[in-house]
């Protein structure tokens, strides 16, 4: 195969990668409750065939890395887990996405609190401190909102990350029209 050919095949993978990425960045826009509901799914698919692929690993493929038990444990788990999510799709995407935000919402709140600490205790190194402060003091209020507003907060970082999903398609969109083309990515 002539570099010219492989370089136009690599064009197309990353203008379809570009195209998919944007469909479901725009659906993660359009409809944040489904495309969450729809992530949890396909991670709970992937969690049973993970742990299929484990257990059959660890049974026919010779997969040999010493701790077997935890290996059978681990790969019984996910196969658990994802049928549970899969029994329950709607009921384990709240949990889901209440836990991921309670945690981002504690992180804020430390991180906040940590930052205010930090500029109050070595003040002295700061020409201005009120910009720490106030950021300190952004990072905990935003960790108090998404407390009690965290499907609110869910609906947002969806949104967010369909936005993000949509720019970078654009980033694969120029990378694939490059390759297609024959140009350097350098430029």
């Amino acid at each position: 195969m002539a570099a010219g050919d492989l370089r136009k095949r690599w064009g197309m993978i990353m203008g379809l990668r570009g195209l998919l990425m944007l469909l479901g960045g725009l659906y993660a826009v359009i409809f944040p409750g489904s495309a969450l509901t729809l992530a949890v799914t396909v991670g709970a698919i992937m969690l049973v065939v993970d742990g299929a692929l484990g257990l059959w690993a660890l049974t026919f493929g010779g997969a040999k890395t010493g701790n077997f038990w935890f290996d059978v444990v681990r790969n019984a788990l996910a196969i658990i887990v994802g049928v549970l999510v899969l029994l329950s799709p709607v009921l384990s995407t709240l949990l889901t996405v209440w836990f991921f935000v309670y945690l981002v919402a504690l992180q804020a709140i430390i991180v906040g609190v940590m930052e205010i600490v930090v500029a109050i205790r070595e003040r002295a190194l700061y020409t201005h401190i009120w910009p720490v402060l106030l950021s300190g003091a952004l990072y905990v209020l935003f960790g108090v909102v998404l407390l009690f507003a965290p499907l609110t907060g869910a609906i947002f970082f969806t949104v967010f990350a369909g936005v993000l999903m949509i720019f970078f398609s654009f980033g694969l969109f120029t990378i694939g029209w490059r390759l297609w083309k024959g140009t350097s990515l350098l430029k």
